[in-house]
C-alpha cells in the first residue's frame, strides 16, 4: 500500500482468531521482500469452520510506525470485517493453504472488501498476469 491508500485492514474470510503474535522489528520499505521477515509486524492465525488455517500479517513500512489490531484471540471475524489499521506505506500478507490457488496475480492492485483473492471451492489453475 502506498501512502495514498486507505490502511484499514479487513478479514479475508470468515474465521476464528486462533492466535495473534506481535513481532518487533525494523521499518524498511514494505515493498521489499525482506520486509516480511525484518519489519515490525503482527500476525493473525485464522481457523475456518472446516479447520483450514489462514495467516494474515500486518507489516509496518518505512514511514508507518504503528500497527493497530482490533481483534483479540478467540474473536470470530466475518469476511470483510475490519480487524486492524496500519498507517502509511505498509502492507498485509495473506498466507493460504497450498491447496488453494490464488485468483489474483503478483503485482495486481486489489481493493479491500471487494477483490476476491482466492476461492477455496474451485480447482482453477493459477492466473497469469503481468506486473506493470
Amino acid at each position: 500500500m502506498s501512502v495514498f491508500d486507505v490502511h484499514v485492514n479487513r478479514s479475508p474470510l470468515d474465521g476464528k482468531v486462533a492466535h495473534i503474535a506481535y513481532i518487533p522489528g525494523k521499518f524498511l520499505n514494505a515493498s521489499l521482500d525482506k520486509a516480511s521477515e525484518d519489519n515490525e509486524r503482527l500476525g493473525l492465525r485464522l481457523i475456518l469452520d472446516d479447520g483450514t488455517e489462514v495467516g494474515v500479517v500486518q507489516i509496518a513500512g518505512l514511514v508507518a510506525r504503528r500497527i493497530k489490531c482490533f481483534a483479540k484471540d478467540g474473536d470470530t471475524l466475518k469476511a470483510g470485517q475490519r480487524f486492524g489499521l496500519i498507517r502509511f506505506g505498509s502492507r498485509v500478507d495473506i498466507y493460504l493453504p497450498e491447496s488453494v490457488v490464488p485468483l489474483v496475480t503478483p503485482g495486481q492492485r486489489t481493493i479491500a472488501g471487494e477483490t476476491v483473492l482466492a476461492d477455496f471451492t474451485v480447482g482453477e489453475s493459477p492466473r497469469l498476469g503481468e506486473v506493470r
